[in-house]
């Protein structure tokens, strides 16, 4: 499992990672954008242009790293994560909108020959460092990525890693014009144009699946399923509930206990199951556990019950006439089915005898079935 950063050091990280690769972009456009137009390479011009959408994702990342990271507040209990979801969402739509201009250009200078470009070797020879340095920063951002297990971060890797690929497609388009194929060239750039929108789509549309609380996937899900499962206390589990929140995931989860344990050991139970997710996976961080004495998909509650001091004194209105009444120490409720359980507790002096109090305690059970909320009565004496 990885180590866990402090949200300064994670900005910190973003931003340095973010900045080599703003530096990388700056030189690798204008010389792309110089030698493309120089070399006469309609491909490595629009090349130019990818990494100058580059730049501009560069800037959002860079934003967005010092927003995402700001602690939590009153209007945002949950943090400010999102904002690297927005940050994705926002790159991807750079990468389609440079993609779509691309294909435009280029399906154009493809049916007009006489607009077509003839690159030189110069062309040729950028294309190739491109490839080399681009590939580069896609395998540093992208170690970055996963050990910070940013979104955004992610996205603005693989924005490299589709300039690399595209500077692939520009090199042998390249090189196909040289063996006389004079269309090549703008067929690159219409190739370089679709992988862009692709990998620009699916980024955009994984964000868009975040911002709408999209569950962790299937076998995340199963294998959180098998953690709270093993938790003992645990009868079984349901409305088990899964998000993102940028880097972070959250649960919410309902655990069907025995319904006759204590408040303080279903709160252990709970506890245990939430601690035990955060430790478990690395992207969970906050964990919601709603502890039930009965299926509540099965049961629904009845708000309409008496609460405890309604029923307390409705049961002593029943025994009003009875010494017992007044020397009662404690009643615990169970409700339960649609119905109140009681449990009462008296003190063994209020009977002489085993005989006695198996009589009193008949007494008290008969007189309080005329509560129809109630299911049954116990009563035990200490």
């Amino acid at each position: 499992m990885s180590v866990e950063q402090s949200p300064e050091q994670r900005y910190l990280v973003i931003r340095n990672v973010t900045l080599i690769g703003v530096i990388g972009n700056i030189l690798l456009s204008f010389i792309k954008l110089i030698f493309g137009w120089l070399g006469n390479s309609q491909a490595l011009i629009a090349d130019g242009i990818h990494s100058l959408s580059d730049l501009i994702s560069d800037a959002v990342v860079l934003v967005a790293a010092k927003w995402s990271t700001e602690q939590a507040d009153d209007k945002h209990p949950y943090g400010h994560g999102r904002i690297e979801t927005l940050a994705a969402v926002i790159v991807g739509g750079i990468l389609i909108f440079v993609a779509i201009v691309m294909l435009f250009d280029a399906a154009q200078r493809l049916w007009e020959a006489e607009y077509l470009f003839i690159p030189t070797t110069l062309s040729l020879v950028v294309a190739f460092l491109s490839i080399v340095i681009k590939e580069a920063l896609f395998q540093y951002t992208i170690i970055a990525a996963k050990k910070l297990r940013s979104p955004m971060l992610k996205a603005n890797a693989w924005h490299h890693r589709t300039d690399a690929i595209s500077s692939v497609m520009v090199f042998f388009g390249i090189a196909g014009t040289f063996a006389g194929f004079m269309w090549l060239d703008a067929v690159a750039a219409i190739g370089v144009s679709f992988m862009i929108a692709h990998v620009g789509w699916e980024l955009a549309w994984k964000g868009l699946q975040e911002l709408i609380d999209t569950a962790m996937d299937a076998e995340k899900v199963a294998e959180i399923e098998h953690q709270i499962k093993a938790i003992d206390g645990v009868r079984t589990l349901h409305m088990l509930r899964t998000r993102y929140m940028g880097s972070h995931a959250l649960v919410d989860v309902h655990l069907l206990v025995n319904p006759r344990i204590s408040v303080s050991e279903g709160h252990q139970i709970a506890e245990t199951a939430r601690q035990t997710l955060i430790d478990e996976f690395d992207e969970i961080s906050e964990v919601t556990v709603h502890i039930d004495p009965e299926n509540d998909e099965e049961y629904s509650v009845r708000i309409d019950l008496p609460t405890r001091n309604q029923l307390v004194e409705q049961l002593k209105q029943c025994w009003i006439d009875m010494i017992a009444v007044d020397k009662i120490e404690h009643v615990t409720l169970h409700y339960l089915g649609g119905k109140i359980s009681a449990e009462v507790v008296l003190p063994m002096n209020i009977a002489q005898d085993i005989s006695e109090a198996h009589k009193l305690s008949t007494k008290l059970c008969e007189q309080a079935k005329s509560q129809t909320c109630i299911r049954q009565v116990q009563v035990f004496f200490r």
